[in-house]
């Protein structure tokens, strides 16, 4: 069995959009599942290799589906990918501030979907796929998402500041502060900065902090291989006790935290991070 986690800090100009690119590759492994869970982030994938097969999608009425390039918006429910035994691919996460940047529309519009990358990369899609399949190792893969995605992005297209203030805000906090702050310090009603968020985010400010409480847990669970004590994670994200924090993983993730870890992470290396030494140079 081969498994490798390679994290990556993409160039300045594209960090603005983007928060870093993950590589990662799996072989010999039994045939599994894979859940694309609940993030602050927008998602980019571009396979290598096998093309990335989601089996289940946030929005059911979606069917299953094979993709070289995918772009996912930001969602409440899983997605379940499956794999037989092999597969490869670079993963970017993206902040949804980006989405009108990089793709010339909000990232409402991609709330709760997966797309093929070509919908709102057009050819750029195809023409990063084939580059990183060519590429002979991670920081040349890198480099081509760096130079696809500076090549795509538009700095003066955005959101309001006010919008983007207030995410970053719920973002920073971990999403425990409260929509009525958020509201406040823009200087907007709450309806007003919901009806914003849902346009320029996808999600309502409430929602967003459930997203963000719910990401922030997973991590340091995550982080601490699966050892973190619930009731302490609990406190530590917000949440009111251990059976609020299982409450909210079982509806985000589709199961509680001790489930999810097992399932997922038990077999599985931390990242490699290159970005240190290969990024800034």
């Amino acid at each position: 069995m081969a498994s490798q986690y390679v994290r990556w800090r993409p160039a300045p100009a594209v960090r603005p959009f983007a928060a870093w690119y993950t590589g990662y590759a799996q072989d010999g492994l039994p045939p599994s599942r894979h859940r694309g869970l609940p993030s602050p982030y927008l998602t980019l994938i571009i396979a290598l290799g096998e093309p990335l097969r989601i089996a289940a999608h946030p929005d059911p009425a979606t069917p299953p589906g094979r993709y070289d390039t995918l772009v996912g918006g930001l969602h409440t429910t899983p997605a379940i990918i499956v794999h037989d035994g092999r597969q490869a691919g670079i993963q970017v996460a993206l902040s949804p501030l980006g989405a009108r940047s990089l793709f010339g529309l909000p990232a409402g519009e991609l709330a709760g979907a997966d797309l093929d990358a070509a919908c709102v990369l057009g050819p750029l899609a195809a023409e990063a796929h084939e580059r990183v399949a060519l590429a002979p190792d991670w920081p040349a893969r890198f480099r081509v998402v760096d130079e696809v995605l500076t090549r795509r992005a538009d700095p003066d297209r955005g959101p309001a500041p006010e919008v983007a203030f207030a995410w970053r805000r719920l973002c920073a906090s971990g999403g425990t502060v409260s929509p009525a702050r958020l509201a406040g310090a823009t200087g907007w009603s709450g309806r007003y900065l919901s009806r914003r968020f849902g346009v320029e985010i996808g999600l309502s400010p409430k929602v967003a902090a459930r997203v963000a409480r719910f990401d922030r847990a997973r991590r340091r669970l995550q982080e601490s291989g699966g050892a973190h004590p619930l009731a302490a994670l609990a406190v530590e994200c917000g949440y009111y006790d251990q059976a609020h924090l299982s409450r909210e993983f079982t509806a985000l993730a589709g199961l509680p935290p001790a489930r999810w870890w097992a399932e997922e992470f038990r077999n599985v290396q931390a990242p490699v991070d290159l970005a240190a030494a290969e990024s800034s140079a």
